[in-house]
């Protein structure tokens, strides 16, 4: 196994999916294919992996046909330490010459931003399905290990879907993703303060890169904070200003971006079913699929069915720097350009706190229930976590419940074993809303339930002492503060 080198930080998985492909035994050429969205680290990554492995990495770039071919030439001559440049005619010359580097031993041939070069050569991957079909030069004699990497999801993905000219030929199919916010708070480097990770999860999620384009460290704490939201991301000097905005015109598949803004601009205000997102944007229902599917490939929003009407989902917004853009900074652009940060935040202090801290919180609690929290935590372990609507006629309403884990079995009906509510408020929460929960838990469908769901309440500001003595003696009471969430389980 290839160890991962100390400059990449996180990626265990990554790297081990990588190290497998790599130096896996299987005689003849292999192809695997590593996406994500910008700024992850791919590039970082696989730049590592041919380093330590004495691969050939090449980098497309947004240029014609002919100069792509000629750079690869010289790329490859300088890889096999020629004097001059390659010479490539055609495409289906230059990968059957690259692909000869496995002739000996099992080398990786990494073609970074491939998308680039399908998109002035669009027969590409049939040249490269010819390359490696199975009586082929490079099947037969090689064990070339060839990834193709890039960052227009859309692209990406289709190489392998049905009737594509790759399907059944790839063994790997990586995708890379932001980080979890637990090991955003690491790499960070503010594990130790569990607010301001938070913070700084809500507005920024896990993009390595951000760290880099934010200035490149996180405040020193909390009181600095507010501070450096203002001159690090609110500043129209700064890297992540557009940065929002960014992320959806700068993926090839979104070709009416007006359209697509509008709808993550309603998502964020709160609008998370498809008929208030219909209402905010004036269009029918029926008029959003392409919109909605179109945001879920390029990982912006995330679709999640209703705990208990699988057909009722809800979207959020899957990229925090999204919801800043759309809440804030394009709300606010003319002020934020004439140097009133500090007016703009303090002003819409309600905005951040409720659509970006309190919806994040939410998502956070989700997330630690399917991730992090014991199956004594859960009392089962999580199959799903997901949010639902319980119908009251007490109270002739129905009743917003953030967390509902649910465990499915093989052997039994799919069963609720917990049920929560994350709380973002800024004073401790207490035995009210213990007793609220309680009231929830006596709404939930008969058959959904074996054993009395847990009771889970999440706080970012504690909780009361009596609530606290009272969850003490109660087995089925779980309090979740903020260093639970980012240290415990």
């Amino acid at each position: 196994m290839l160890e991962k080198p100390e400059r990449l930080f996180g990626r265990d998985t990554e790297w081990d999916v990588l190290a497998d492909f790599v130096s896996s035994p299987v005689e003849g050429a292999s192809l695997g294919l590593v996406y994500g969205r910008r700024r992850q680290g791919k590039t970082l990554m696989l730049e590592l992996l041919a380093q330590q492995t004495g691969g050939f990495l090449f980098g497309a770039t947004q240029q014609t046909e002919a100069q792509n071919l000629a750079d690869l030439g010289a790329a490859y001559a300088a890889y096999r330490g020629l004097r001059q440049a390659v010479v490539f005619q055609t495409w289906r010359e230059a990968i059957d010459e690259v692909l000869r580097i496995g002739d000996e031993q099992a080398v990786p041939l990494i073609i970074d931003e491939f998308p680039y070069l399908v998109s002035v050569t669009p027969a590409l991957p049939s040249y490269l399905q010819q390359a490696l079909s199975p009586l082929g030069y490079a099947k037969q004699h090689t064990r070339t290990r060839m990834i193709l990497c890039g960052s227009a999801l859309t692209t990406m993905a289709q190489l392998l879907a049905g009737g594509a000219p790759l399907r059944g030929r790839a063994a790997m199919e990586l995708v890379v993703r932001p980080f979890r916010f637990r090991e955003a708070a690491a790499f960070w480097g503010v594990e130790h303060d569990p607010e301001l990770a938070f913070r700084l999860h809500a507005l920024l999620g896990g993009t390595p890169a951000y760290r880099e384009m934010s200035g490149g460290s996180a405040p020193a704490d909390l009181a600095g904070f507010e501070r450096w939201v203002q001159r690090r991301l609110l500043s129209p000097a700064s890297a992540m200003f557009r940065e929002g905005a960014l992320l959806l015109r700068e993926e090839p598949s979104i070709t009416d971006p007006t359209s697509y803004a509008a709808t993550l601009s309603a998502i964020s205000a709160g609008n998370h079913r498809r008929s208030e997102i219909a209402a905010a944007l004036g269009r029918p229902s029926s008029a959003l699929a392409h919109l909605l599917s179109g945001l879920q490939d390029i990982g912006l929003i995330e679709q999640t069915d209703d705990a208990l009407r699988g057909k009722r989902s809800v979207f959020r917004i899957a990229e925090p720097v999204v919801r800043l853009h759309q809440l804030l900074i394009r709300r606010h652009e003319a002020e934020l350009i004439a140097g009133r940060a500090d007016r703009v935040w303090r002003t819409n202090a309600d905005t951040v706190a409720s659509q970006i801290y309190g919806a994040h919180f939410e998502d956070l609690a989700r997330q630690w229930c399917f991730e992090h929290a014991s199956p004594e935590t859960l009392g089962g372990t999580a199959t799903a976590v997901r949010p639902t609507e319980l119908p009251c006629r007490e109270h002739r309403q129905g009743h917003e419940l953030d967390v509902v884990v649910t465990e499915t079995t093989s052997f039994a009906p799919d069963r609720i074993t917990a049920i929560g509510e994350a709380k973002s408020t800024e004073l401790p929460i207490g035995i009210p809303q213990l007793e609220r929960l309680e009231h929830l838990r006596a709404l939930l469908p008969s058959t959904k339930i074996t054993l009395l769901p847990k009771l889970l309440l999440f706080s970012r500001t504690g909780f009361t002492p009596d609530l606290t003595h009272l969850a003490a003696r109660r087995p089925d009471v779980e309090l979740v503060s903020m260093e639970r969430l980012y240290g415990g389980d």
